[in-house]
C-alpha cells in the first residue's frame, strides 16, 4: 500500500514510517498541515495517518475536511493525543476512519491502517451519482437528466459532480473554491456565478424543475426536490 503519514512529532513520525515500511508499504511523510493537505489532495494514496495537532496553519480537523469536501475518500486514521472521548468523536465525524490515541503499539496502528484500508478497497469505485432525475456517469464522463443528453465543459462537468456529491447540503464558496477550482484563496471574481448560472442553462432551465438552488449568503444546494 501507499501510506501518507502527517505528523510534526520528528519521534513519531520516524517510528511510524520505519515500521510501516519495514512491513512493506510505501510511505511518504509531511510534517505540517499544508503540506499534507497538498500532498494527499494531489497524489494517490491507500490510507492516511493524520496527527490532530499541526503546524502550518491546517490542523488535522481541518485537513480532513477540506479532503472529504473536495470528495476525497481515502481512509484516514487519526493519530493524536488527543484522547478524550469529544476529541474521538470530533474526529470520526470530520470523516475520520478511525481513531488512535498516543501512545501507542505499532503493531495495533499497523492493523488498524490495514484493516481500514482493505475496507475502503471492498466498498469498490463510485462509478455513477443520481439526484433525482439527473444522473452523472463517472466512466463515460456522461450526463443526462429524464433520460435527455446533457453536453457539459470540463468545468461544468466538475462543478456539478461536486453538487451532486453533495447533494442535499449547502456548499459553500470557499467548497467550490477549493475543490473544483483548487483555489485556497479567494480570487474576489464572479467565476463562481458565472458558471453556476452556465449549469443552470442546462440542467434546470429545460426542464420543470430546478435542481440547484441559491442558499442566501451561505452558497449553493442541489436537491431533488424544493424544501
Amino acid at each position: 500500500m501507499r501510506i501518507l503519514v502527517v505528523e510534526d512529532d520528528k519521534d513519531v513520525a520516524g517510528f511510524v514510517v520505519k515500521g510501516l515500511r519495514e512491513a512493506g508499504h510505501v510511505t511518504e511523510h509531511a510534517d505540517n498541515g499544508r503540506d499534507g493537505l497538498f500532498m494527499a489532495a494531489s497524489e494517490n494514496f491507500d490510507a492516511i495517518v493524520l496527527d490532530r495537532m499541526l503546524p502550518g496553519g491546517i490542523d488535522g480537523l481541518r485537513l480532513l475536511e477540506t479532503l472529504r469536501a473536495q470528495a476525497n475518500n481515502t481512509p484516514v486514521l487519526f493519530l493524536s493525543a488527543m484522547a478524550q472521548v469529544d476529541d474521538r468523536v470530533r474526529g470520526l465525524k470530520a470523516g475520520g476512519d478511525d481513531y488512535l490515541t498516543k501512545p501507542f503499539a505499532f503493531a495495533e496502528l499497523l492493523a488498524r491502517v490495514e484493516a481500514m484500508a482493505r475496507r475502503g478497497k471492498s466498498e469498490g469505485p463510485q462509478t455513477k451519482l443520481v439526484t433525482g432525475d439527473l444522473e452523472m456517469d463517472l466512466l463515460s464522463r456522461g450526463v443526462r437528466r429524464a433520460g435527455q443528453k446533457i453536453d457539459l465543459q470540463p468545468r461544468e462537468f466538475r462543478l456539478l459532480e461536486y453538487l451532486m456529491r453533495h447533494a442535499g447540503q449547502v456548499v459553500t464558496r470557499t467548497m467550490l473554491l477549493e475543490g473544483v477550482w483548487d483555489y485556497h484563496f479567494d480570487p474576489q471574481t464572479n467565476v463562481i456565478d458565472v458558471h453556476v448560472s452556465r449549469l443552470r442553462q442546462k440542467v434546470d432551465k429545460p426542464f420543470p424543475s430546478a435542481l440547484i438552488h441559491t442558499v442566501r449568503n451561505a452558497g449553493y444546494m442541489l436537491r431533488a426536490e424544493p424544501q
